[in-house]
């Protein structure tokens, strides 16, 4: 059926992309919370809760449809889902509070019409498919099925835990490993739609609308333009930052002080909020004000550092793998470890289909040996 590899194939798209990027559609959620008045009724932890299991649960339909397992109530549960979100993304179509529905994060696109549109195609073909459900085929025997449906759950929430803890392992946005920043100062891309600007020690924020006069200095251009290495802290909100690694940007600061790089915290934070940072975390570093959906959008971590050479993004870190003082033992250049390989998607994807795949035919194949095993068992018992 048709209608069944249209249902598979977006529903696991949609639900691997969410769990590469499990804070972008964190932030999506919480823009929807917004838009339905929720936002401030429910804890702070609920809206990536939610992120990580709607992700998982897209993900596991979507293989479900493909090897046939639970097929009638993979097909209810796709139907009942997608009878909620076509109506709510027809509301979103005509209101447009939000300019992207986050359906494929920031893999794919889609206006609010788009998305309508998208989801009443799979909202038919899912009522085909739950139609006609007992034509699905199945790949496997009830045993693989269950091992399949297990491991898949297992892998859906590990892989996000692993995107939450590092960073996405697939960078989608205009801020991945290799870009040139620079192209901010020169093209239509406007990677930074913000101004950094310093007057006697003071640096604020400033857009083309309200650019003051010509006694500031530009910060922004200096540090995209900068020759040598800057390290940037991204931190969109330094009131809800982790500070657990403190002593780690103290050695990272020193280190680049002693080897004469910029060190530089970017955030949209308050003067009372940078002066509370400053004197939990004994910083000694710069601050900067940038707007919150840009820093939120180039690491996606709070705080998360992000290092340049020459405006391109040599390489970011989480909060949770920030270099200290262990591992600033060289210059910059001389740590290989601070200059990762960049590979293109299709080996990305490759990759991200070998650690679903293999570890799941291993778990099939030990399954049928175990099987083997307890016949073989039984047939020397019985003779």
């Amino acid at each position: 059926m048709e209608e069944t590899r249209w249902c598979q194939r977006t529903f696991i798209l949609s639900g691997t992309v969410k769990l590469i990027d499990p804070k972008g559609t964190e932030y999506k959620i919480q823009d929807y919370l917004s838009v339905l008045g929720f936002a401030d009724t429910l804890f702070a932890a609920v809206p990536l809760l939610l992120a990580v299991v709607f992700s998982a649960i897209e993900f596991v339909m979507g293989i479900y449809m493909l090897f046939g397992i639970q097929r009638r109530l993979t097909s209810v549960g796709m139907t009942l889902f997608l009878s909620v979100m076509t109506p709510l993304t027809l509301y979103l179509a005509i209101v447009n509070p939000i300019s992207d529905c986050g359906c494929f994060g920031d893999a794919v696109k889609l206006t609010n019409w788009q998305t309508f549109a998208k989801n009443v195609v799979l909202l038919a073909s899912s009522v085909l498919v739950l139609r006609y459900y007992r034509l699905l085929k199945k790949a496997m025997t009830k045993r693989h099925q269950w091992t399949v449906s297990v491991y898949t759950w297992v892998f859906a929430f590990v892989f996000a835990s692993i995107n939450l803890y590092y960073l996405p392992v697939v960078d989608f946005r205009p801020y991945h490993i290799g870009a040139d920043l620079k192209k901010a100062l020169t093209s239509d891309v406007q990677y930074v739609t913000t101004f950094i600007l310093e007057k006697d020690g003071v640096r604020k924020e400033f857009t083309l609308e309200d650019y003051p006069d010509s006694t500031w200095t530009f910060v922004t251009p200096q540090l995209l333009l900068d020759s040598g290495y800057v390290f940037l802290l991204i931190a969109p909100y330094l009131e809800k930052a982790d500070d657990s690694m403190m002593e780690r940007l103290i050695s990272l600061h020193d280190y680049c002080m002693d080897n004469g790089y910029q060190f530089c915290c970017l955030t949209s934070s308050g003067e009372e909020e940078i002066a509370r940072w400053v004197e939990l975390t004994g910083a000694e570093y710069p601050f900067c004000y940038a707007d919150a959906e840009i820093l939120k959008t180039m690491v996606r971590s709070n705080p998360g550092l992000m290092l340049l050479h020459n405006g391109v993004v040599e390489n970011k870190w989480a909060n949770t793998t920030i270099p200290g003082e262990e591992e600033l033992t060289a210059p910059v250049q001389e740590l290989p470890a601070f200059h990762p390989a960049i590979s293109s998607l299709k080996q990305k994807t490759l990759r991200i289909f070998l650690w679903y795949i293999l570890p799941l035919l291993f778990f099939v194949v030990a399954d049928n040996l175990w099987v083997m095993w307890k016949l073989r068992k039984l047939h020397n018992i019985n003779h």
